[in-house]
């Protein structure tokens, strides 16, 4: 529709210097009108004419515009509907593999770039083809030779224009890359300030930032000189054309061979063409941007999930996982953080990992829910490889604790919903499950309580209050299985024994694994393996293992005379 309505439009457009020659034929062959009546009713039937004429081709550019620019929207809205889902279908691995920053061009940059080309890219080539087409036509129509020497310049005009947007582009790329640099900085500055703060770096991060914009302005400089010799070179150029109708025109008049509504028809047509010329070379760097953006956009969309369910049938998670020589390697870094492990938890257990930072510990958690395969050896659930389960339903029924805290910029109590799918829960609800992750009395001396706004990262809480939100968003989920990853670290002892006595009240946790560096949180486990280089050492009970007297135990002692001094 769109291709159609720029025809209809062209065509009312190109009417109207046919019209306009016709008239100034016209009222030169008209040496005398007989009264002021005559000549005020030819210049209203004129005059409405052409109007109706302008009104006709304003009216199909509308819906021109309408069409294909609206049509260029919902083809964006779609596109960044299918990278985003995209992003959630892949896994873990990948958002590793990449940058952030990339990440958002590919669905912020790429597809606006892709839109450019679909909307004003499309409509103006096919407004071009047409348009120049019609024009062209009516021009020989009235003078080959004319035509000729008119169209002379309007090449030149478009590679010079061409070569102008290619300069401008790439100055454009250069500023929007230390926007970019400009952003990061600010973001960083903003995130740290604590630390800046803490330092009294100040002085220094002003330097830093200082020197981007400083950059960000001479590029910017660069940018608007070449864009101030843009409009002279096209109004220079528009202005040859038409020296060259009136000229020409000029000498074919006084040798009678066109007339002066023919010339002055020609001017009109010379400045119809200088928009669609001029874009040409704006489309074509268009076209050039657009492709590289759909490369990206296709090699992303190319990209499958390592981790795929295999399995739609409804699964149920009983309570036993079992580890079988289990190994796992790192592809970025090439660390083997998982050789050989075996061990098995049965329904009702607590079971504990411990070691060193860096020993597997968190690696082993992200194994048990599937965010990345095994190298060697099985996982299984219920006695299920975990590569044959509905991953999906599994992982909903499982509450996870993260090391590293992660709030969003929302309500205290919206953050806690997060954890349910329904994101429906009542304020008794929210008191019951922040009172068990003994995070009750801190919430209730703020002012707005639940509807406290945190920022970003939840910035405006310590880092103790962040993890005990971050157990309550866990346990409003009524986990089969909890997973904790020394998500106890940023809170003292006695908050932390009050936390683990509530946890054991939970009746529909069936299993729970604690990963911790403190023997303190793992001390009443049913079982306890420790991990070293991400091989088991030592497995058993705390007693148990007090008895080996061996890693366990020198660690034991080493935090017992520390709480003691």
């Amino acid at each position: 529709m769109g291709v159609v309505f720029i025809i209809i439009s062209n065509y009312f457009g190109v009417q109207i210097p046919m019209f306009v020659q016709s008239t100034v034929d016209e009222l030169f062959k008209k040496t005398e009108l007989k009264n002021f009546s005559d000549f005020l009713t030819l210049m209203l039937k004129i005059g409405g004419f052409y109007m109706f004429l302008a009104l006709m081709k304003g009216l199909f550019l509308f819906f021109q515009r309408q069409s294909i620019i609206i049509m260029s929207r919902l083809i964006e809205y779609d596109l960044k509907n299918e990278i985003y889902n995209q992003y959630q279908r892949l896994d873990y691995s990948f958002f590793k593999r990449n940058n952030t920053g990339d990440l958002m061009n590919r669905i912020t940059e790429d597809v606006s770039q892709v839109r450019m080309y679909l909307g004003p890219g499309v409509m103006y080539t096919i407004n071009l083809a047409v348009l120049f087409i019609m024009v062209v036509s009516q021009m020989i129509q009235i003078s080959g030779k004319l035509t000729f020497f008119v169209l002379l310049p309007l090449p030149v005009m478009s590679f010079l224009i061409y070569k102008v947007s290619n300069k401008m582009n790439k100055l454009s790329h250069k500023v929007q890359q230390e926007q970019s640099n400009m952003s990061t900085l600010i973001q960083e500055f903003f995130s740290g300030i604590r630390v800046i703060k803490a330092f009294s770096r100040e002085e220094e991060i002003k330097e830093k930032f200082n020197v981007s914009a400083d950059e960000y302005q001479k590029r910017n400089m660069k940018l608007v000189l070449v864009n101030a010799l843009f409009m002279p070179t096209i109004t220079f150029l528009i202005g040859l054309s038409t020296l060259i109708v009136i000229y020409t025109g000029g000498i074919m008049t006084y040798e009678k061979s066109i007339s002066l509504g023919e010339i002055v028809s020609f001017i009109m047509f010379v400045n119809m063409l200088t928009w669609p010329f001029a874009s040409v070379g704006w489309v074509t760097s268009i076209i050039q941007r657009a492709a590289a953006s759909q490369e990206r956009i296709n090699e992303f969309l190319r990209e499958e999930p390592e981790i795929k369910n295999e399995n739609s049938s409804p699964f149920h998670f009983e309570g036993s996982i079992e580890f079988k020589n289990v190994s796992y390697t790192y592809d970025n870094s090439g660390i083997k953080a998982v050789h050989k492990l075996n061990f098995s938890i049965q329904k009702g257990d607590t079971f504990a990992i411990i070691g060193k930072t860096g020993s597997g510990k968190s690696t082993i958690l992200n194994l048990i829910m599937r965010q990345f395969d095994t190298d060697e050896g099985e996982i299984l659930i219920d006695n299920q490889n975990i590569k044959n389960i509905n991953i999906h339903d599994f992982r909903k029924q499982t509450g996870v604790i993260p090391q590293d805290v992660f709030l969003f910029s929302d309500t205290i109590g919206n953050n806690i919903k997060f954890g349910i799918d329904n994101n429906d829960a009542s304020n008794d609800d929210l008191i019951a499950i922040t009172k068990k992750a003994h995070v009750y009395h801190n919430i209730e001396q703020f002012p707005d309580q639940f509807e406290t706004l945190l920022g970003e990262r939840g910035v405006n809480l310590s880092g103790g209050q962040k993890q005990r939100v971050s157990i309550a968003r866990a346990l409003i989920r009524k986990p089969n299985l909890l997973l904790m990853d020394d998500c106890l670290s940023a809170v003292d002892t006695e908050t932390e024994e009050i936390i683990l006595e509530n946890l054991k009240d939970e009746k529909n946790i069936i299993t729970s694994i604690i990963v911790s560096h403190r023997i303190s949180s793992i001390r009443n486990a049913n079982k306890i393996i420790v991990i070293d280089n991400g091989e088991k050492v030592e497995e058993g009970s705390h007693a148990e293992l007090l008895d080996l007297r061996g890693i366990y135990a020198e660690m034991y002692k080493k935090q017992l005379s520390e709480e003691q001094n």
